[in-house]
């Protein structure tokens, strides 16, 4: 890293009012620097962010919220807790903190949402960052074949299983995922158990109906492929292929319509920045000098 002021690479906690719903984000790095987005995945929050943010702030500003019913934002009753809803949350608090243009991180369900506004917004994406982020169903791990037969045939009993999986365990299930146990040991147990204490019943049945609506999410599978075959962002793909969601093949699959990516694969799974944060930040710094620097 350059001579940045220590004050300006360090994560600063903040909160702003977003019509009404408290929003908690976290922010490293000079306003009027490139942007990173940074929005979160499923179970976790912007708390995923917290160790790769100080390693790129030099250079860039960085920017994670956390989405509403997840972290330490509000869970407004008024709120649209799907996938469009998520987006729209998204292109407002970027527009709140008047970000213009930036690149932005795509990660598990924060990749569907992240495209969603890539579509609401083409110009204002620079660049993407992909790491374990699903769009091709064709290439779906194994850990998805209880969703796919729920999205086959959605009954009561279907929603049940779904919902047994979202409780403390289940959450240590996703954070664990398919990693060999000697990288499984470099995953806090902080991640489950910060993220299940910030769950209530209400909480619960929203990540439920998310889940359950990740069936009408892949009917935009189709959408999100054409968005980068339309607009060919610059793109860098880092991947943990011990995922048993998003293997390898789902890393490879983005190479169908980003031909010109930079694939990196790691010795590591779906949470990378966990288990392979140091090795992950050099390409990402040398993608983003050459497509997004001041």
């Amino acid at each position: 890293m350059t001579g940045a002021r220590p004050d300006m690479v360090r994560v600063r906690h903040k909160w702003l009012d977003l019509d009404g719903m408290r929003v908690f984000y976290r922010e490293a790095g000079r306003e009027g620097a490139p942007v990173l987005l940074l929005p979160h995945g499923y179970p976790c929050s912007s708390y995923e962010f917290r160790e790769l943010m100080p390693l790129l702030a030099d250079r860039w500003h960085l920017v994670a919220p956390d989405f509403p019913g997840c972290g330490y934002t509000d869970t407004p009753d008024d709120f649209r807790y799907d996938f469009d809803g998520f987006a729209g949350f998204l292109d407002d608090f970027a527009e709140r903190l008047r970000l213009g243009r930036f690149a932005i991180y795509l990660h598990d369900f924060g990749s569907q949402i992240g495209l969603r506004l890539a579509i609401r917004r083409p110009e204002r994406i620079a660049a993407l960052i992909i790491q374990n982020g699903d769009i091709y169903e064709d290439v779906l791990g194994p850990k998805y074949a209880g969703l796919q037969e729920y999205w086959r045939n959605p009954t009561e009993e279907g929603r049940r299983k779904i919902a047994d999986a979202v409780r403390e365990e289940g959450f240590r299930e996703e954070f664990l995922n398919e990693v060999r146990p000697e990288l499984a040991e470099r995953i806090p147990p902080d991640l489950w158990r910060l993220h299940w204490s910030l769950m209530d019943e209400r909480r619960r049945r929203i990540a439920v109906d998310v889940i359950a609506g990740l069936r009408e999410n892949a009917g935009w599978f189709p959408r999100y492929q054409q968005y980068l075959r339309d607009h060919q962002p610059p793109a860098l793909i880092v991947w943990g292929p011990q995922d048993g969601y998003m293997p390898e093949e789902s890393a490879r699959a983005f190479l169908r319509d980003l031909p010109k990516a930079e694939l990196h694969l790691f010795d590591g799974g779906h949470w990378l920045l966990e288990t392979s944060l140091h090795e992950v930040v050099p390409p990402i710094r040398g993608f983003l000098g050459r497509v997004h620097a001041a």
